[in-house]
């Protein structure tokens, strides 16, 4: 027996427009209780036909819609078909020179809660739900017969953590950082322990923004991660480039990676809390990048968040030289574009500074955001005149 949902009015509208969230509070009715992962019927108010889901009974995020419109028979050949029109949408975006991308981003191409990135020859498969947990043999099955990777490893979020987080589930196993290259650079991924799936592919455009920006600039890598801004920054022509971060393991995968690239400017790594160091240096920069980790997991520290948004790029911007430019980023989805633009733009009209904005950016292509939340990727250029 099918398991059939009826939601209320409002839940009905946003399915219909596309939204593939429904929960738990919008559910009217149910013939049975479900399992973890059961595709769940779901019905209007006139017990006409509205969408398929995967079921999650533990969550409020109750179901996460893959189909909506006329009934469909969700088997293997569906799925299938998903991933190949989610590749297809991938193609002729990368070059030879780029063997890194997302192939699967959610949500956003028929996947709720399943992110797939390829790195090389090795496919790293994430799942942020437990509803794929009883399919994953059939999920895996398909990406190795469509991806055709070496290897494929699962990497699961915090909330699924177990013994088969990091596993090799198809093809020998992966024992050390995958290389792989992005716009004819070098870089590693830690597939298997690393944050994500063991990169940070979705800044690829900003990367290749600041190559455009460093020449004969010297640049600071605030919250620097792995060091991949710096090494496109060296490309571009940066005098002298310093990595900040405040993990040790993650500036060691900097220097490895600008050792990966040969870089010839000048590098240092410096591992310290990023507001506290640029509280107290003096240093001055010609190209400041700021790109910290999420500063708002859920709504209740929205607030906090852009106003540590605003304090930050004040900070930044006491240190930038005349006609230096200050590279802001937010990857939090909880602080929208309009509210993390703005609260970079107070910083700067707080330092008397003559500024221009030289640009704002989002998504790229392999991440597309097809709902509101899930936009979560923002950064705005501004260059400034006098120095501070």
């Amino acid at each position: 027996m099918k398991l059939r949902l009826r939601v209320s009015p409002a839940a009905e509208k946003q399915v219909r427009a596309g939204h593939p969230w429904i929960y738990d509070a919008s559910i009217r009715g149910q013939n049975r209780e479900g399992e973890p992962g059961e595709l769940a019927v779901i019905y209007d108010r006139n017990n006409r036909f509205l969408a398929i889901g995967l079921y999650d009974p533990k969550s409020p995020l109750r179901v996460r819609v893959i189909h909506r419109g006329k009934p469909q028979t969700i088997d293997s050949d569906w799925w299938r078909k998903q991933l190949q029109r989610a590749l297809e949408k991938r193609s002729g975006l990368f070059d030879q020179h780029t063997n890194a991308y997302r192939c699967v981003h959610g949500e956003s191409d028929g996947f709720p809660g399943l992110v797939l990135d390829r790195y090389a020859n090795v496919a790293v498969m994430k799942l942020y739900s437990p509803a794929w947990l009883p399919r994953l043999q059939e999920i895996s099955g398909i990406i190795a017969d469509v991806l055709r990777p070496e290897s494929l490893v699962l990497r699961l979020s915090r909330n699924l953590q177990g013994g088969i987080d990091g596993q090799t589930i198809h093809g020998p196993p992966i024992q050390a950082p995958v290389i792989f290259q992005e716009s004819g650079l070098r870089f590693e991924a830690d597939v298997v322990r690393g944050q994500k799936t063991g990169f940070f592919l979705d800044q690829r455009e900003n990367r290749r923004a600041v190559a455009e920006l460093a020449r004969g600039r010297e640049v600071l890598n605030a919250f620097s991660f792995s060091g991949a801004f710096s090494v496109y920054a060296a490309r571009g022509g940066a005098t002298k480039v310093t990595d900040l971060d405040i993990s040790a393991h993650a500036l060691e995968s900097a220097r490895r990676n600008w050792e990966l690239n040969s870089s010839k400017a000048p590098h240092e790594t410096i591992q310290a809390d990023a507001f506290d160091w640029l509280a107290e240096t003096d240093r001055k920069f010609g190209l400041i990048i700021l790109d910290p980790p999420s500063l708002a997991k859920r709504e209740s520290e929205r607030a906090a968040a852009i106003r540590a948004y605003n304090k930050l790029a004040a900070l930044g911007i006491t240190h930038l030289q005349r006609r230096a430019i200050l590279v802001a980023c937010s990857c939090s989805a909880h602080v929208s574009a309009q509210e993390f633009f703005a609260s970079v733009r107070k910083a700067a009209h707080a330092s008397k500074r003559t500024f221009s904005v030289l640009r704002t950016t989002g998504h790229p292509p392999d991440h597309p955001a097809t709902f509101p939340e899930a936009e979560y990727l923002k950064a705005i250029y501004l260059q400034f005149e006098a120095a501070a």
